[in-house]
Parts: structure tokens; C-alpha cells; sequence
């Protein structure tokens, strides 16, 4: 038993004095996240959508991974009253480098300019800095109309 004691002391103090591996800084809207070869960290991305005035009753955006090393971990909702719950998504595509997400709300109180629809977590890998793509598949008023013009951007978030 006392052997197995000093032992572990022993390996615990070795890896309390090992180096810490090479870490890369960006600064990214006010929020400075650290990305190293065998650092492990999450972030969220904010994905918003901009219906050009008009109400935004529906939509669907698919995110991809453009680059580095991410698993997508949970989906939460919007900004906006009408997309504040969870929106729809594959729970078994969330392990690949794509994610499809849809919402849609048939109340009266509906967003008009850019909100935030999703907020998407995210565990990254270290390595390359992480880059990601949205597509705008579909963005509709509450007529089921399509928006024409609407537009999808994404941000990413703070790191932890």
C-alpha cells in the first residue's frame, strides 16, 4: 500500500513538471480563444438570420465544419421570442462535420431583422483553427412564403 502511494506521488509530480504544449492566440469579437495541439475546448457559434424586413416565420440552415477539428455537442435556440426554444436537428449528425437545423413559429410576434436563431456548442480540437460555412436552405414569412434575399451569417462565440 505504501508503495502504491509513493508511486502515484512519484507520476503525479513528473506530470505537474512537464511542459505545457505550444498554444496559438486569435482574437475574435472581444472573446480571446486558445487553440493548442492537445488542448481541448468549447465554443458556441451563433448563427442569425437576416429576413430583409420581412417576418421571419421559418427557416433551415445547414453548418458545416470548413476546418479543424469540431464535434458539434448540443443545439440551443434564438435571441428572438419565436425562436428562443431548441430548434429541430439530427441528434446522430451532430458527430460529422454537418449539421442540418429548422425552426418554425406561426405566432403574430416575429422577427424582422437580424436575430440570433441558434446558438450551436461546439468541441474543438487542437490543431487548426476552426472555420465554419452556413447555407440559408430555406428561410419562409408566415404566409409559407419563401424570403427572397434573406440572408444566414455565423460567429463564433467564447471558448471555455
Amino acid at each position: 500500500m505504501k508503495y502504491r502511494a509513493v508511486t502515484v506521488i512519484g507520476l503525479l509530480s513528473l506530470v505537474a513538471l512537464a511542459p505545457a504544449p505550444p498554444a496559438t492566440t486569435s482574437r475574435e469579437a472581444d472573446h480571446v480563444i486558445t487553440y493548442s495541439r492537445n488542448h481541448v475546448s468549447f465554443e458556441t457559434v451563433d448563427i442569425y438570420i437576416d429576413p430583409q424586413g420581412h417576418s421571419l416565420a421559418a427557416y433551415q440552415f445547414e453548418l458545416k465544419v470548413a476546418a479543424g477539428d469540431v464535434t458539434t455537442v448540443g443545439v440551443e435556440g434564438g435571441e428572438h421570442a419565436a425562436f428562443r426554444e431548441a430548434p429541430y436537428y439530427d441528434p446522430a449528425a451532430m458527430a460529422r462535420r454537418r449539421i442540418i437545423v429548422a425552426a418554425f413559429n406561426t405566432g403574430s410576434d416575429l422577427p424582422a431583422g437580424r436575430t440570433r436563431v441558434a446558438r450551436v456548442h461546439v468541441r474543438v480540437g487542437g490543431g487548426e483553427r476552426p472555420r465554419y460555412q452556413a447555407t440559408l436552405e430555406a428561410a419562409a414569412d408566415a404566409d409559407g412564403k419563401p424570403i427572397a434575399g434573406a440572408t444566414v451569417t455565423v460567429e463564433q462565440g467564447a471558448g471555455t
